[in-house]
């Protein structure tokens, strides 16, 4: 059996299997967006796959409740995205106005009323082409009218919608230990008494009309209402404002009476919308871009300035502490002093949280401003220097005698070289004590200085020793790597290991020379002869202290790749490949694989064969996400779809 082929098998099986507990036991164990991304590897692999046709509920048994009800045009699911600029191609497919409304987190229904506006049927999506009747269930849902008002004409019309369970009504139930209110609506909708479905007070919201004359989805909610159905929140918007759709649910999201897991977005005019057509699958006029993590609102009581290695200085927003995904969150990033103005952020202000991938916070929006300006630093927070602005960053004026920076070229030198136990307290205590301020340094260092520091004391002490006598003689390209230069990362360095082949001759390279090598444009060639120029004093240190740099081809000649300057760490057990299989596929695209988790860290890939409380590195990935390391965990399937899309 073939590598792909038994990817296949093993995809279709948990998509399967994911599908089953979402739709039939109202079980789900995985995050939407998971089992989103189970199901675009698969397309991707096999698009013809049985299993994609499987999606949705299970036809009906005549056991179930409910008799089958055939849908006279499929209520198809919608394609979903979950980038901005995903959303914007979209939106460039076709002309005029984008309607944005809630996707609502419940059961789709259709509704079918005859040509006296009397309601005759009621059935889920099931599906999506055939689903179950609950007719009698549907008239006590008091959103749903028996009989419309202000029929325009004579005619059958079919009205689509989502059943579902505001968060007040849900309050009593949650209390009572009741997972969530998706999961109620869908028992409460299968009852097989009238009477106690209509107990839990279920709602209904009206989207789509069939079967009228209205020219617009403007028109058909518009209609609806006139029809005797609630109105349901939606916004207009210019193609070019799509994106505005999404902020402003999201900013909503916190306060609505009802969960969303997405915003739905629609071509506004049904002559487009006809234009556009559909797949067997899906509309083309419609698109559903979903949150990737859980939202909350918190109000911001201060910004703390972070000092990286390169001398950036980083905002970091400090919020009064709101539950996401389950973590209590009392930091999130801000990326850069760009930002804030971008947000117009203020102290105290409301801002929106939004938990990506459900692990890094990012302040998304302000909800509500605040009332005090915030004040940029004019001296760097750990060595009291100036600071100078660049564009959209702020720099330390000295970051090669900033404790904080030199602790985090430090940091970078010992995890490039995969030197083990040199987490941050190692180098605090280290630098600290005058043991550490330059990476030769390192080669100094004694067990008994490092005793003295260590909590661990002598035996402790000896292991870090031995780790830095594996690392006299090191790769040239991880050498070069391990300089910390900018625009010197995995790619550029494996480009010169390869061409030069000793640090001398690397050192002699002139500007021009990089120029005409491929790959290595006027900038970078600039930079890295500069940068060579300026680390002069670094290199002779690390050679005066016996480091040698020797060149190495890397595994299978790979000298480069789509992930060069990339870094992974695996934990867990792996379900759809195995860890050596992943690491070798990381290493072929020029990625590098760690044994530890550390500030400099890319990504943490988590096995999905994963039970019990989380690992070591687990722990140390959130610790230093934290503290705002900028380190990303990935799900097998999301390492899948790196290495799918990387170009080779």
């Amino acid at each position: 059996m073939s590598a792909k082929t038994k990817e296949v098998r093993e995809l279709e099986a948990l998509v399967r299997r994911h599908n089953a507990l979402y739709w039939d036991t109202l079980t789900p164990e995985i995050s939407d967006y998971d089992y989103d991304q189970l199901v675009v590897r698969l397309k991707a692999l096999a698009p013809d796959s049985k299993a994609l046709r499987e999606l949705g509920a299970s036809a009906p048994k005549a056991v179930e409740l409910g008799s089958s009800f055939t849908h006279a045009a499929p209520m198809l699911s919608l394609d979903k995205c979950y980038e901005p600029e995903e959303l914007a191609e979209w939106s460039a497919s076709f002309e005029g106005k984008v309607v944005a409304m809630p996707k609502y987190d419940g059961i789709a229904c259709s509704l079918h009323y005859d040509e006296e506006g009397v309601l005759r049927m009621a059935a889920t999506r099931g599906d999506g082409q055939t689903g179950d009747v609950i007719t009698a269930n549907a008239r006590g849902i008091s959103d749903i009218p028996q009989t419309l008002s202000s029929l325009p004409s004579r005619r059958a019309l079919e009205v689509r919608g989502e059943i579902y369970m505001r968060l007040s009504t849900f309050a009593k139930y949650k209390a009572e230990g009741m997972a969530n209110p998706r999961n109620l609506t869908a028992g409460a909708i299968k009852q097989k008494d009238a009477a106690k479905s209509a107990a839990y007070g279920l709602s209904f919201a009206a989207f789509d009309l069939r079967g009228g004359q209205e020219a617009s989805q403007v028109e058909q909610l518009e209609r609806l209402v006139e029809l005797g159905f609630p109105p349901i929140d939606y916004l207009v918007f210019d193609r070019a404002e799509v994106a505005k759709g999404f902020e402003a649910f999201a900013k909503m999201r916190p306060t609505l009476d009802y969960e969303i897991d997405g915003v739905v977005f629609k071509a506004d005019t049904v002559t487009e919308q006809r234009r556009l057509g559909q797949t067997s699958h899906h509309p083309r006029y419609a698109i559903a871009f979903k949150f990737q993590g859980e939202s909350g609102i918190s109000t911001l009581t201060g910004i703390e300035w972070s000092v990286a290695r390169t001398g950036v200085i980083t905002p970091v927003a400090i919020v009064d502490p709101v539950v996401l995904s389950g973590v209590t969150v009392t930091r999130a990033s801000l990326h850069n002093v760009a930002f804030i103005a971008k947000l117009g952020l203020t102290l105290n202000a409301k801002v929106t949280l939004v938990r990506r991938g459900g692990v890094i916070p990012n302040v998304e929006f302000v909800t509500t401003p605040g009332d005090t300006d915030v004040k940029l630093p004019e001296a760097c927070p750990s060595c009291g220097a100036p600071v100078t602005r660049e564009r959209d960053f702020l720099y330390c004026t000295t970051p090669n005698t900033c404790r904080r920076a030199v602790i985090g070229q430090l940091a970078h030198f010992a995890s490039t070289l995969d030197i083990l136990g040199f987490g941050d307290g190692v180098l605090e205590h280290a630098y600290d004590a005058g043991l550490l301020r330059q990476p030769a340094d390192f080669y100094a260092l004694t067990w008994e200085a490092l005793a003295t520091r260590e909590r661990s004391g002598e035996k402790s002490a000896k292991k870090l020793i031995a780790e830095i006598a594996k690392k006299r003689t090191i790769p040239l390209a991880s050498f070069l790597r391990a300089l910390g230069l900018p625009e010197l990362g995995k790619h550029v360095s494996a480009i010169l290991a390869a061409r030069y082949r000793t640090l001398d001759a690397v050192r002699r390279a002139t500007i021009e020379e990089l120029q005409a090598t491929h790959s290595i444009g006027d900038t970078i060639a600039a930079s890295v002869v500069n940068g060579l120029e300026d680390a002069s004093a670094l290199i002779d240190a690390l050679v005066a202290a016996g480091v040698t740099a020797e060149f190495e081809a890397a595994p299978g000649g790979e000298l480069e790749g789509p992930l060069s300057g990339k870094s992974f760490v695996f934990t867990g057990k792996m379900v759809i490949f195995s860890r050596s299989e992943g690491e070798k596929r990381v290493r072929a695209l020029g990625g590098s694989v760690l044994s530890a988790v550390s500030k400099t860290l890319t990504y943490l890939v988590v096995g999905a064969d994963k039970a019990g409380p989380k690992s070591a590195k687990e722990k140390a990935a959130e610790k230093v996400t934290k503290d705002g390391a900028p380190l990303v965990v990935l799900s097998e399937d999301e390492l899948l779809a790196m290495l799918d899309t990387s170009p080779s």
